[in-house]
């Protein structure tokens, strides 16, 4: 039924085909029991226990995909355990250019030059305020295009205090490639300065919430030292690993497609092995004692369960939920092994 569905999607654009299709589930969900259907159907209820939080099940959405927490209920009754919504910015932007959403079918992959486009921390902030109850929801933060590097700290510190009271949980986005220099953050001062002023404003808030930094997969086994250095002595709770890769190795995609596609962050299958390597890294490195979200290339149970037996504690899904469906989530969800939480 739902490889019937993506053949009619597929004739429109990417980004055209995400926002017919949520918003056609938000109207379809409106209908007297038919979310209480599709959460029957798709909901897998699997707690699981993570850095003190209660997920539903193990498999949450990734950043990226409600950027603006406009479907949150929808993407529960579609059984993810969590939604991380974001990336969220101080001011609304309208992200790059268009198109900047591609397909890769042979691969089962997608390149996306979004360049964190989303209706800024007001607003959001606000749309939260009537967030499902049962739902743990993450909020992914980063600064304005037009936000120079000096200044980063300031716009991440904004968007934390206007969150912190509507979301469980914060994940410091430094790992776009779609944002000028963001990635230049990954450096160890710029870094520290960000995580040591949110770890600060914490402390401001009655309840503590944990920080997650998600990172790149193009990164060094140096550049991960000197990282996990920094996350462990700023005493933030964890790592998202990983964003998607400027890389284009392995890829069935001809060269000429990819000339024309251009530039834009690579997520799908390709990237489940150096997400794996680099999960299997920090939690080799750290012996274990930080929490990690595992994040690229999942694409079936057993590509799931790899995340896990790696060291992730959690795993969030994008790609192939466009791919496959919800069946996907479900089957994952309901058989996945958790080792560490």
């Amino acid at each position: 039924m739902y490889s019937f569905l993506v053949k009619i999607l597929f004739v429109l654009t990417p980004e055209s085909a995400h926002y017919f299709t949520m918003n056609g589930l938000k109207c379809f969900c409106k209908i007297p029991f038919m979310k209480t259907l599709l959460a029957t159907v798709f909901r897998v209820k699997k707690p699981v226990n993570f850095v003190g939080l209660n997920f539903y099940n193990a498999v949450g959405v990734a950043a990226g995909f409600d950027k603006n927490a406009k479907y949150l209920e929808e993407l529960a009754c579609l059984g993810f355990g969590f939604v991380e919504i974001g990336t969220v910015t101080p001011l609304p932007q309208n992200g790059n250019e268009k198109p900047r959403l591609f397909r890769l079918r042979k691969d089962e992959a997608l390149i996306n030059r979004m360049g964190f486009n989303n209706d800024g921390m007001l607003a959001i902030a606000d749309r939260l305020k009537n967030r499902p109850k049962n739902l743990i929801v993450g909020g992914n933060i980063g600064k304005n295009k037009t936000t120079p590097n000096e200044n980063a700290v300031e716009d991440y510190e904004k968007c934390f205090k206007t969150l912190y009271p509507v979301v469980d949980y914060f994940v410091v986005n430094i790992s776009s490639p779609n944002t000028p220099n963001l990635r230049d953050l990954h450096d160890k001062k710029p870094l520290a300065e960000i995580l040591n002023r949110l770890v600060e404003l914490r402390k401001n808030f009655e309840k503590s919430k944990p920080i997650f930094l998600k990172i790149s997969p193009d990164l060094s086994y140096n550049q991960i030292d000197d990282v996990v250095e920094i996350v462990i002595e700023t005493n933030i709770d964890g790592i998202v690993a990983t964003n998607t890769t400027i890389t284009r190795d392995g890829l069935d995609v001809s060269n000429n497609q990819l000339k024309e596609i251009g530039a834009g962050g690579l997520s799908g299958k390709i990237l489940s092995k150096r997400s794996n390597e680099i999960i299997a890294y920090i939690h080799q490195k750290t012996n274990g004692k930080l929490p990690i979200i595992g994040v690229g290339g999942i694409h079936s149970l057993e590509s799931a369960q790899e995340k896990i037996n790696a060291g992730a504690g959690l795993i969030q899904i994008y790609t192939s939920f466009i791919y496959k469906g919800p069946s996907l989530i479900k089957n994952i969800a309901k058989k996945l092994q958790i080792k560490f939480s």
